[in-house]
């Protein structure tokens, strides 16, 4: 898979681990950057990132700030992505299996390096489950076409 990835300046080391994981796993990275831990505001490379996404320039992103939060608000901004806050294996796990998560948002200050690690690891290696999740993930994308989601019936 090709695995795009951004941070701002608080985000910049974990992304480094980050970037490490998605190579060590076998996955293509693609940086967006920040390059340092000079002040970059987070809704630059959050957008670069979700674009690549929405434009299938990649096949999912990871992206890093001091707590994830600004990042997930400003990356599902963008028509069809659907970014998660995970801050545990479980969160990462029931991102991908149940909503179909194709951005990983993630706590730069506040999850440790052996913590990423498996959050990462377990984000990239679930599958999404379909099913009954698959009517569900079509409602978000009926809100993003401005139609109201008690209307979609199926899957």
């Amino acid at each position: 898979m090709k695995i795009a990835v951004g941070s701002d300046h608080r985000g910049f080391e974990a992304k480094q681990l980050i970037k490490a994981i998605i190579t060590q796993l076998g996955h293509e990275c693609i940086d967006f950057g920040t390059t340092d831990s000079n002040p970059v505001d987070y809704p630059d490379p959050a957008y670069q990132v979700a674009m690549a996404v929405s434009k299938k320039q990649a096949d999912r992103a990871i992206l890093a700030c001091a707590t994830g939060l600004g990042m997930s608000i400003t990356a599902n901004k963008i028509k069809g992505i659907r970014a998660a806050l995970c801050h545990d294996e479980l969160t990462a796990q029931i991102s991908r299996d149940h909503n179909d998560a194709n951005v990983l948002c993630i706590s730069g200050d506040q999850v440790g390096e052996v913590l990423l690690r498996k959050i990462v690891e377990v984000w990239l290696k679930t599958e999404f489950a379909g099913g009954r999740h698959q009517r569900r993930v079509n409602k978000i994308a009926a809100i993003e076409e401005g139609k109201d989601p008690t209307e979609v019936k199926n899957g």
